[in-house]
């Protein structure tokens, strides 16, 4: 089992930023591969960014379109820890934040279904 605690949400006014945190915890496993997503009421939950290959030489990163640019998914080995730097923040990206884990390959990065172990999530409100 993995435990994932984040951390980092909260009310951001357009164009400011935040840092999301997710430490993860085992006493067996160690995941590979982490990611973040977001959820709202209208659009679901849906991947921004994950971190494939921790621990690894060449670590990949993916990102969704809409947080190209602005968001960046780190690994931080030594506390076991993902963040994701989020500038340039927009209404839009007001949503809850979930951290995910996987100890398993994710075909797809951006598919929930691929991740086994998820963080309680975090509020993330932008405002105008």
């Amino acid at each position: 089992q993995v435990q994932l605690v984040e951390s980092g949400g909260g009310s951001v006014q357009a164009g400011g930023s935040l840092t999301l945190s997710c430490a993860a915890s085992s006493s067996s496993v160690s995941p590979n591969f982490m990611a973040f997503f977001r959820q709202t009421p209208e659009k679901g939950r849906e991947g921004v960014a994950a971190y494939y290959g921790i621990g690894s030489s060449a670590p990949r990163t993916y990102y969704a379109d809409s947080a190209k640019g602005r968001f960046t998914i780190r690994h931080d080995i030594d506390k076991n820890t993902a963040y994701l730097q989020m500038n340039n923040l927009k209404p839009e990206d007001t949503a809850m934040y979930y951290c995910a884990a996987s100890t398993r390959y994710p075909d797809t990065w951006y598919e929930d279904r691929n991740y086994a172990y998820w963080g309680q999530g975090t509020q993330v409100t932008v405002s105008t």
